[in-house]
């Protein structure tokens, strides 16, 4: 799945190579609380990586699919081990098998499915 492989890229130490998932004139929408972040091609993704903070933040999907160029993922996004949010992102994949369009909303407020970090479950 290429979310997958998307998500553990930006998890990496080296986001930047997220780049080469992404045809050309890739598109995006990122949802997330009390702004949006979008673009219409793989640099302007560049400029979005490059606003990151860089944490020790991580992508844990709980649910996936895919039904023909179309696939979905739901998760949890951790920072230090510890629950800051959910997604739910889909993309649009090409017949060369890259990303050709993502969107992306995270919120801090809700779960769909429940989580709970093996061990202490703690929440931020």
């Amino acid at each position: 799945m290429a979310l997958r492989t998307y998500m553990a890229s930006m998890d990496s130490d080296h986001p930047e190579r997220t780049l080469d998932l992404l045809e050309p004139d890739f598109r995006f929408l990122i949802a997330l609380p009390g702004k949006e972040v979008s673009g219409e091609s793989r640099e302007d993704f560049a400029a979005y990586i490059a606003g990151r903070n860089p944490k020790e933040r991580s992508h844990e999907i709980l649910r996936h699919s895919r039904e023909g160029d179309l696939e979905t993922v739901y998760g949890v996004v951790t920072e230090g081990g510890r629950y800051t949010g959910s997604f739910l992102s889909a993309a649009v994949i090409s017949p060369g098998g890259l990303i050709a369009r993502y969107q992306s909303f995270f919120t801090t407020s809700f779960e769909l499915v429940d989580w709970a970090r093996q061990g202490d479950g703690s929440r931020a």
